[in-house]
């Protein structure tokens, strides 16, 4: 797993602005999903995701707001590719995608935060690594990925949400719907798949 001084920082930030991070980057991952279920045929698996997606940014915009996270645990790990031989490459980003969102679910089960959002940010920066590599077919060592310009882009961004979060003064809710229209709108995900609908 690919690790970053950003991992640090964010587990010092309050347990809520911990989860917006770990959300934002679900929602980068998020077209990585789709694609390969718009690959099988299979449009109902996206939209369990992005149903449980939508539950983990309306907690952090609905106070109190009552979740049954074991549910949506079990619905998102019904949708979890399986890789086969014939599977396209696609599968893989596809079951990084589903992990990084299990880890937020998790977050909200077992209460540990530091954790599950260091999990989150190395899963996205994996993802990218790792389709770097099949481009190439070239194996690199974990600090050679690392270098990687995708990848250090990847943390930029991460170190981005991460200043953002720290400095933040404006309203809460604000600063969840700002980041979420953002992300949302680019519709891009970590490795460059656009979500064209």
């Amino acid at each position: 797993m690919i690790k970053n001084p950003v991992q640090l920082r964010i587990e010092k930030l309050p347990q809520w602005q911990q989860r917006l991070f770990m959300v934002c980057l679900c929602e980068r991952m998020y077209p990585n999903f789709v694609f390969y279920c718009q690959q099988q045929q299979n449009e109902e698996d996206a939209k369990s995701y992005k149903k449980i997606l939508d539950l983990v940014w309306e907690t952090l915009l609905v106070e109190d707001v009552k979740i049954n996270f074991d549910l949506q645990l079990e619905k998102l790990e019904a949708i979890i590719p399986i890789v086969t031989d014939d599977s396209p490459y696609m599968v893989y980003p596809a079951i990084d995608a589903c992990h990084a969102l299990g880890e937020v679910l998790h977050s909200y089960l077992s209460g540990e935060m530091a954790e599950h959002t260091a999990k989150v940010s190395s899963i996205s920066a994996t993802t990218i690594a790792e389709f770097e590599m099949t481009k190439t077919n070239v194996n690199l060592l974990e600090d050679e990925q690392q270098a990687l310009p995708s990848v250090i882009d990847e943390f930029d961004l991460q170190w981005e949400i991460f200043r953002l979060l720290r400095d933040e003064n404006s309203n809460m809710n604000e600063l969840v719907k700002g980041l979420k229209d953002e992300i949302r709108s680019e519709r891009t995900s970590n490795i460059g798949v656009f979500l064209s609908s």
